[in-house]
């Protein structure tokens, strides 16, 4: 009596054509496989055996990783923001398709994957941006698991390099009050001023209008940030928030008293400049350009570090002013949770994480109060 063959048990034979044919059954349903040597065919017989007797058979789909990608950014990020998006197409086409894409989705393995993460890493790609890569694919590749195209996703058991937390370089007190000083009456004091004692991100600064600025009741809505084109051919657009949550900050009152004189400056600047004015399609516009127009976070970035070395101050990054507002929060006592609101960090605990050198150089100065108090009893 002949034996029934098990399921995903194949067999091989030539064909007419001179190539191989290995023929199986999953799934209560006939496959073929195809090559030109009877190797060839054994060899991938083997593996689809393999697949089927650890129970994760699923029908190959015939896509490629970069076709599938390309179709999972086309039809399956309608919930994510614009910015991220273009995120996700920078990675791909630049990090992930030139190595992966060619390789059938179906064979997509582990290992593959963590070579091009390695190798990245060593051709001088920080973590973070690994970490972003991984991001994407292991979006990608999840959608292709949760509609049928593949078993597991393979990139979930990479191993990611250690993002090692970089040092922050607030000003201190000295520079501050210098920097302040060289700023009293300049055409950049409402800008920068606003930076260092709201902590806003550059997006956020040249994105923000005078709608979401509360003159009477001392508040800000901080509720968009204008980014920068990314490729050749796009321009400046207002995008949702980093951590896409609106928030509302009440900045000091001398703040919001600078605001109002630039207010009244920039209201008499474009009733001088008439025709010539020209918000280039964002208007209502805070901060700009002395025509109107909207500022570019290059050039609020290049404005600093020219007054920064106009006046013989130690090097900073724009971003350095948010970390100079925060730290100058924690140090004024303010609780953690409204420096974490105000600053729009995504939560308290990053927020203490980032800057837990500062709170340790508190809690001592605090220890050292204490036992002057003690010793003085």
């Amino acid at each position: 009596m002949a034996r029934k063959r098990a399921n995903g048990e194949g067999s091989i034979r030539k064909r007419a054509d001179g190539n191989w044919e290995a023929r199986y059954t999953a799934d209560g349903k006939r496959h073929s496989i195809y090559g030109r040597t009877q190797s060839e065919v054994r060899k991938k017989l083997a593996e689809v055996t393999i697949t089927i007797d650890h129970g994760d058979y699923i029908e190959d789909s015939g896509l490629t990783l970069g076709q599938w990608m390309k179709m999972w950014h086309r039809d399956f990020l309608g919930n994510v923001k614009l910015g991220t998006a273009d995120s996700y197409e920078m990675q791909m086409r630049v990090h992930i398709l030139p190595t992966l894409g060619e390789i059938k989705l179906s064979a997509l393995r582990t290992p593959m994957i963590q070579r091009l993460y390695n190798r990245k890493l060593e051709e001088g790609l920080s973590p973070k941006s690994i970490k972003n890569m991984h991001g994407c694919l292991h979006k990608a590749l999840d959608i292709a698991v949760r509609i049928g195209y593949l078993y597991k996703n393979p990139s979930s058991n990479c191993i990611l390099p250690r993002i090692e937390m970089t040092e922050i370089h607030p000003l201190d007190t000295p520079e501050l009050s210098k920097l302040l000083t060289a700023l009293k009456g300049s055409e950049h004091e409402a800008l920068i001023v606003t930076a260092i004692f709201t902590g806003l991100r550059s997006g956020e600064l040249i994105g923000l209008t005078w709608d979401c600025v509360d003159l009477e009741n001392g508040l800000i809505r901080v509720t968009k940030q204008l980014v920068q084109p990314r490729r050749k051919g796009e321009v400046y657009r207002f995008q949702s928030l980093k951590n896409n949550k609106p928030r509302t900050i009440t900045p000091a009152p001398f703040v919001i008293q600078l605001l109002k004189r630039h207010k009244a400056e920039q209201a008499a600047n474009r009733l001088k400049a008439g025709p010539a004015w020209n918000d280039g399609g964002f208007p209502n516009l805070v901060f700009t350009e002395p025509n109107g127009k909207h500022l570019r976070q290059w050039t609020v970035c290049r404005t600093l570090q020219q007054i920064l070395e106009d006046n013989g101050l130690e090097k900073h990054r724009f971003h350095d002013l948010r970390h100079t507002y925060v730290v100058n929060s924690i140090r004024a006592g303010d609780d953690v949770k409204t420096i974490q609101m105000n600053a729009g960090h995504y939560s308290s605990a990053f927020t203490m994480d980032r800057y837990a050198h500062v709170t340790t150089t508190m809690q001592r100065e605090s220890a050292n109060r204490m036992q002057a108090f003690y010793e003085a009893l």
